[in-house]
């Protein structure tokens, strides 16, 4: 049913528009509401944030949905500070050794000149 429900899903994040993907997202809850309803809440409450991204230009789009190098470098250097430590005292330590890499990522991004996303609008 996963792979399913992920081809699906695929199809409203493929959706050239946000009328269509908004279209075809409700063809996705109505088609769940009886046989899965809680797939279907949760369908209808939580996909609606994620096409926020239609509103940007289309080469922004398309730059956000390869995003997948970022977020394993940042994954990657999280596993590697917190393997070392193998185990913490309480929940609260490890939110600061992860807020504290997440900080100098973020810092060593805003420095960096290689923007990963230019703002400024071109025709793509």
């Amino acid at each position: 049913m996963r792979a399913r429900i992920g081809s699906e899903l695929r199809s409203v994040w493929n959706a050239g528009s946000l009328a269509k993907a908004q279209a075809a997202l409700d063809e996705l809850v109505t088609g769940y509401s009886k046989t899965a309803p809680k797939l279907a809440t949760w369908l209808e409450n939580a996909i609606p944030e994620g096409l926020a991204v239609f509103a940007l230009p289309d080469h922004h789009r398309r730059r956000l949905r390869t995003s997948n190098p970022i977020e394993r470098a940042v994954q990657q250097e999280l596993k590697r500070c917190t393997v070392k430590v193998r185990v913490f005292p309480n929940d609260e330590a490890l939110l600061c050794l992860v807020s504290a890499v997440l900080v100098e990522i973020d810092e060593t991004w805003a420095c960096d000149n290689k923007a990963y996303i230019k703002w400024e609008c071109r025709d793509a």
